[in-house]
């Protein structure tokens, strides 16, 4: 694992990474939300000029059921060129793979055939709640001097409070809980930092008992899942501020901090207001010697026949756009936005963070839109672009369209489907197109659904820099 010079796949700073070469591969999570057969990690060739393009070309089967695999990530990034970085010459090789059901980590080696992950390690349940504390383990991050595992639930699904856990960069044993102090952080979501600055930051969603089911009404009327972020110093392992954003606002999930290490700023995504189902991003920035947050970003629900809608959506007659996922290109000037519910993926020019214009728009799936791709005009899509990823130069998006097994069975109780977008980006003006080429979807996923992609060589949101 160890190399004599850097991974060539990592890059001091962002403007040396947006020159990266082009992803040959893309890593895809997908599980079976009847628990009766293995998750998988599925390839897919990303390269236009093979033959097999925008094909399934590898595929590997988990050991165990149940796992529901969502988010995942490598075990080494751009970071470690960072000055105080421990370890400069590890290699981004290893997938580090949780189950977020099971709270299982699944260690995947990508060598030496990049098409045939290998698994080579298995985490227990027991051994993450007796090291760290902590279970349901949800998102990934590469850091200075480990990897940095967030978790939703407390030690053997305990309610909380739900964390992050560290794990060693070599081994991927689990050394124990990243928090020396957490102050009032009890919820948890999704982590991320600026490094330069000694800057962590976290979000909220709910813990296991309030999510494994799906949205439960009472809970989300109720004002009762998370609706603030936290803002932590990065060295010291300990919280500083915490920052409401109003209990309206339910689930600030996906975090994406700013690429550039001399920015303090970075965009949060809202799932949902009670108020009127409306979708929300905002931005968070140096207020003084703290920090604040600014509603930058309003996405409305749009009217629907209450026949065409699930149960849960009859009483309010309105598709909401569920914003679950965003992501910001390398060069820190285009903000993805999912709306799973509406079928949407948004892109907005947010060179100014502060002032976000709206650039492009694709539609595909949609709760009650089901809008079809371009390849496939006859065929109505389930689910909508969820997971975003974006090339390092930006120029490609990727879109898978499962959320989560309970949300997916709410909000689209006819079935979800299994399909993955590739969109082209106009880089000069914006906009997105869908690449009629790159659409595989339904038995290719041999029955699974699709979560979250990651591409060969890093992506937008798998490296962080610490050079401008």
């Amino acid at each position: 694992m160890t190399r004599w010079t850097p991974d060539p796949t990592f890059y001091p700073s962002p403007r040396e990474a947006v020159t990266a070469p082009t992803e040959k591969l893309a890593y895809v999570a997908a599980f079976d939300r009847a628990a009766s057969r293995p998750d998988a990690i599925v390839v897919l060739d990303t390269d236009p000029d093979s033959p097999e393009y925008g094909r399934v070309v590898g595929w590997t089967d988990l050991p165990y059921v149940g796992d529901e695999l969502h988010h995942f990530g490598w075990n080494a990034c751009s970071s470690a060129l960072c000055p105080t970085a421990p370890h400069p010459h590890v290699e981004r090789r290893y997938l580090i793979v949780p189950g977020l059901r099971s709270s299982r980590i699944h260690v995947l080696d990508t060598q030496p055939d990049p098409r045939q992950p290998q698994i080579v390690k298995v985490i227990g349940a027991e051994e993450l709640a007796k090291r760290a504390g902590y279970s349901r383990p949800h998102t990934v991050h590469c850091g200075l001097d480990g990897i940095y595992l967030s978790a939703l639930g407390g030690a053997d699904g305990e309610e909380g409070p739900g964390g992050i856990a560290i794990l060693d960069h070599t081994t991927f044993e689990v050394r124990g809980a990243w928090e020396a102090d957490r102050g009032p952080q009890f919820l948890a979501y999704d982590v991320w930092w600026h490094l330069t600055q000694d800057v962590l930051v976290t979000s909220e969603w709910g813990t296991p008992s309030m999510i494994e089911d799906g949205i439960i009404g009472e809970l989300l009327l109720g004002r009762r899942y998370g609706h603030a972020i936290h803002f932590w110093d990065l060295a010291k392992r300990r919280h500083v501020q915490r920052v409401d954003l109003g209990d309206a606002y339910q689930m600030p999930l996906e975090l994406r901090p700013a690429h550039d290490p001399t920015k303090s700023y970075g965009f949060v995504g809202v799932v949902i207001s009670v108020e009127d189902l409306s979708a929300s991003i905002w931005l968070w920035h140096r207020d003084g010697d703290g920090w604040a947050v600014t509603r930058v970003i309003d996405i409305p629900a749009e009217p629907a026949d209450p026949a065409d809608l699930p149960d849960l959506l009859k009483p309010f007659g309105a598709v909401p756009p569920l914003v679950t996922d965003i992501d910001l290109s390398v060069d820190d000037r285009f903000l993805y936005v999912s709306c799973w519910g509406t079928g949407e993926l948004r892109q907005y020019d947010v060179s100014d963070p502060l002032h976000p214009v709206q650039t492009g728009s694709v539609h595909l799936g949609g709760i009650v839109r089901r809008s079809a791709h371009p390849s496939a005009p006859d065929e109505p899509l389930a689910g909508g672009p969820q997971m975003v990823e974006v090339s390092r130069d930006g120029r490609r998006v990727y879109v898978s369209n499962s959320l989560y097994g309970a949300w997916d069975d709410q909000f689209y109780p006819d079935g979800v489907g299994a399909w993955l977008a590739k969109l082209d980006v106009d880089v000069d003006t914006g906009g997105l197109t869908p690449d009629e080429r790159f659409f595989p979807h339904g038995d290719e996923f041999r029955g699974l659904r699709v979560h979250q992609t990651r591409l060969q060589g890093g992506d937008a949101s798998s490296d962080s820099y610490c050079f401008p």
